[in-house]
């Protein structure tokens, strides 16, 4: 197959899914005022932490009573925390749907092992059985969107109001770029360099007055290193809430949220970042509709990521190839599109099948996943040539 190089590249080539691209006008001058150099525990950079924080409840438009911490880690450090320091008080139901969703439930299977726990999990680009929940009885652990896989939870409608439990949910490439229905929500967790496209370094978790009453309560029975230990949180009034972290963290990645923060406020909030995502999605719907050699992971629109956009080859040129065969074609296709500076970042996690991953998150603009469309027609014509 033949396909001519196109002559319009995108303006900015990143489409990685995490750490992702900076927001739009994005220089190294934003973090000039970063307060290096100093303790956290200062005056200003402990009031940019607190700043941070705050920042993070208005963009998300969070419920007043929900309060927002800094943790370790990135998003891993953040939900292992929740894990570890609040399962075991009731039996637990763990939902995954991709690799990440994956690691929480070898936490809760191999090593946590709390009494009660059942595991439902599902095929990369489909979604498990949601239904299954026993909110009258366990905790729920789940994944809202499956960076890894594209699949996504379209809303909260399955969660009870009246639940026993708590819903502790990953939400690290979902929040900023979809509606969280945060009234379902008792821990919610993610990293700064997932929507907001901030430097990978730490993590947040909100917790609801559910989530505070447990970490009141309840001591699980496993010893929780200092990392994990989330306790001091149970309190209304900790000073975690007000920027004091459990460990030291980088100011020069706070001024970096906090810098995109700054502008997610200017664009107009979480509102605005949704339909920035979904003029992203659109775009890049508009040129698969039309593409015979691709087609979506997630076969069921309802539970297709818009954020973590995946992909499959559909073409009749790898219908008998091995996955191998189809792996080497992307990462051919991701070679040729570095080289051209024209996307980079753009082949799937190594333990999904092989095809294309494009990142349509806030910070991404919608003429760039326009213009990438006759890019990866070109590279995929390229690559196979080469089989």
């Amino acid at each position: 197959m033949s396909q001519p190089k196109p002559t319009l590249r995108p303006a900015d080539p990143r489409f990685s899914s995490g750490p992702t691209k900076k927001r739009p006008g994005w220089e190294w001058s934003a973090l000039a005022g970063a307060p290096l150099g100093r303790t956290h525990r200062g005056g200003t950079p402990k009031a940019r932490l607190a700043e941070a924080i705050e920042r993070t409840h208005a963009v998300l438009e969070c419920p007043a009573d929900y309060k927002v911490a800094i943790l370790p880690a990135s998003d891993t450090g953040a939900m292992e925390g929740a894990l570890w320091s609040m399962i075991g008080a009731r039996g637990v139901d763990v939902f995954s749907c991709d690799e990440f969703g994956r690691r929480w439930t070898v936490d809760l299977r191999d090593e946590l092992k709390p009494a009660g726990l059942s595991c439902y999990e599902s095929s990369f680009g489909t979604a498990p059985d949601y239904s299954k929940a026993d909110f009258a009885n366990n905790d729920v652990v789940f994944t809202w969107n499956g960076t890894s896989a594209g699949v996504t939870i379209p809303n909260g409608d399955w969660i009870p109001d009246d639940r026993a439990g708590l819903t502790i949910c990953d939400a690290t490439s979902a929040a900023f770029g979809m509606h969280l229905p945060w009234e379902k929500l008792d821990v919610t967790t993610f990293s700064w360099q997932k929507c907001m496209g901030g430097e990978a370094q730490h993590g947040i978790a909100i917790f609801s007055p559910r989530a505070r009453q447990r970490l009141r309560e309840f001591r699980p029975s496993w010893p929780v290193p200092r990392i994990l230990q989330l306790f001091e949180a149970g309190d209304d009034d900790a000073k975690i809430y007000e920027g004091s972290t459990i460990n030291t963290p980088s100011l020069m990645a706070t001024e970096d949220y906090l810098d995109g923060l700054k502008w997610a406020a200017r664009e107009g909030g979480i509102s605005a970042l949704v339909n920035r995502v979904e003029a992203n999605f659109a775009a890049l719907e508009r040129w698969v509709e039309k593409t015979d050699w691709i087609d979506w992971l997630a076969k069921d629109p309802t539970v297709r990521s818009t954020t973590s956009a995946t992909l499959v080859f559909a073409g009749a040129e790898l219908a008998d190839k091995s996955e191998d065969e189809r792996w080497a074609v992307s990462r051919k296709m991701g070679a040729l599109l570095d080289r051209e500076e024209a996307a980079f970042d753009v082949i799937p996690h190594p333990k999904a099948p092989a095809g294309l991953r494009i990142w349509c998150g806030p910070t991404v603009d919608a003429d760039d996943v326009a213009a990438l469309g006759p890019w990866l027609d070109w590279a995929y014509a390229q690559a196979i040539a080469e089989l």
